[in-house]
């Protein structure tokens, strides 16, 4: 299990696949298979059967997980960058863009 470097709530630009330079917001992390669950982004068919909660059953649209090495972390200014760790005037270890220097979270 490695650390990735994006986390939940992160604004993100896909930079390759199909959904090639759109953006979206990081629903949830997965860092067992290094993937992440992005808001409109990797969206897939799904066929539901009929069920006692949803009697119509049908076609539903589903996001998918997508590769977190195809997701870059867009900073404050709106640029996506790389991301790097370093502390800050307190001693505590925080992400900064590595474009404009400033912090991300």
């Amino acid at each position: 299990m490695t650390k990735l470097h994006i986390k939940k709530g992160d604004t993100v630009k896909v930079i390759s696949g199909n959904d090639k330079g759109t953006t979206g917001e990081v629903l949830s992390v997965l860092p067992k298979t290094g993937k992440a669950l992005v808001s409109g982004v990797n969206i897939k068919t799904k066929h539901r059967k009929p069920t006692a909660t949803n009697p119509e059953g049908g076609i539903e649209k589903v996001e998918r997980p997508i590769l977190a090495s195809k997701l870059m972390v867009v900073d404050g200014s709106g640029n996506a960058s790389r991301i790097g760790r370093k502390e800050d005037e307190n001693g505590k270890l925080r992400r900064y863009s590595k474009k404009t220097g400033q912090f991300i979270d």
